[in-house]
């Protein structure tokens, strides 16, 4: 008789795209103005087109936190995600950041974009991302306003110390935020040596060797058991965007870096992991048990 151990099912992840162009990130606001953004060559249709080619031939289907400054200029792009089977989901209207806002130009925005995204696409925005994973100690105001706003999810927070975002005192998978009953879906991390690691995407996904990443989200698919949260933008498949002139060398690394490898890198991701869209993910009802939580500043400023 064999004494051999079941083969567990492979882990879904939840793949993500957020679909803004090159020189509307946080990396480069000091200098570009937003008012001169119309003067920039626009990229972001036929990079976010070749990202769907790459789903197309690996069968996968994501989730696209659409800005909504895109989704005016570029309604049919929006429309074929949506066409494709994938999920739109919102990435806020201009890519402010929430610390630069006040809670009514907030609100204005999340819901100004996800009635364009709906009219767009004909579905339901059900997801959120904040730009620049903004929402933070001192911007917990938001999950209310989302909720009121009728979104059902955010994936805002990422767990790690970064001189940009991160709140390393919340939790590292989903959970209810108490206060407003929202579902928060963080990006993946990895637990080691008492400190939480990156493991889901963005310039981590350039700069680590790929191996190293590998192994990081099959931890946590495989030790864990849980789902991770991967995402990246359309800019970095795009080698040939323009160079923006007085960047300093921190930002132009951080944006820059490996720009040549990240599709072959995507490829490689798609036929390592199973992926599938937010919604499906995590909005099932097996996820129904998620925890809540209550995020309050002074609490995570002590950490």
């Amino acid at each position: 008789m064999s004494t051999a151990s079941p083969q567990l099912e492979p882990v879904t992840n939840a793949m993500t795209v957020d679909v803004e162009d090159y020189f509307q990130v946080a990396a480069f606001e000091k200098c570009i103005r937003r008012e001169d953004w119309p003067h920039w060559p626009v990229r972001v249709e036929g990079n976010t087109r070749r990202v769907l080619d790459l789903f197309e031939r690996h069968s996968v289907h994501a989730t696209f936190f659409v800005l909504g400054w895109v989704a005016e200029r570029f309604p049919a792009l929006v429309r074929d995600i949506s066409a494709a089977g994938h999920e739109v989901a919102s990435h806020g209207f201009g890519h402010e950041r929430l610390t630069n806002l006040s809670r009514a130009e907030f609100r204005d925005s999340i819901t100004r974009t996800k009635l364009l995204l709906e009219d767009v696409t004909g579905t339901v925005v059900h997801g959120y991302r904040a730009p620049s994973y903004s929402i933070g100690p001192t911007t917990l105001w938001a999950h209310e306003e989302l909720r009121e706003a009728g979104y059902r999810y955010s994936s805002s927070i990422v767990p790690i110390h970064h001189d940009l975002y991160g709140m390393p005192a919340a939790p590292r998978f989903p959970f209810f935020a108490k206060r407003s009953g929202l579902l928060e879906i963080p990006v993946t991390t990895v637990r080691l040596c008492g400190r939480n690691w990156p493991c889901g995407g963005g310039g981590y996904f350039r700069l680590l060797p790929y191996a190293l990443f590998k192994r990081g989200l099959r931890r946590v698919n495989r030790s864990e058991r849980r789902s991770g949260v991967f995402y990246f933008h359309p800019w970095e498949v795009d080698p040939q965007q323009p160079r923006v002139p007085g960047v300093t060398l921190k930002n132009r690394v951080r944006h820059y870096l490996n720009l040549a490898r990240t599709m072959p890198r995507l490829e490689r991701l798609v036929r390592d992991f199973r992926f599938d869209r937010m919604d499906r993910v995590f909005l099932a009802r097996t996820h129904a048990d998620y925890p809540v939580v209550v995020l309050q500043a002074a609490e995570l400023r002590a950490h």
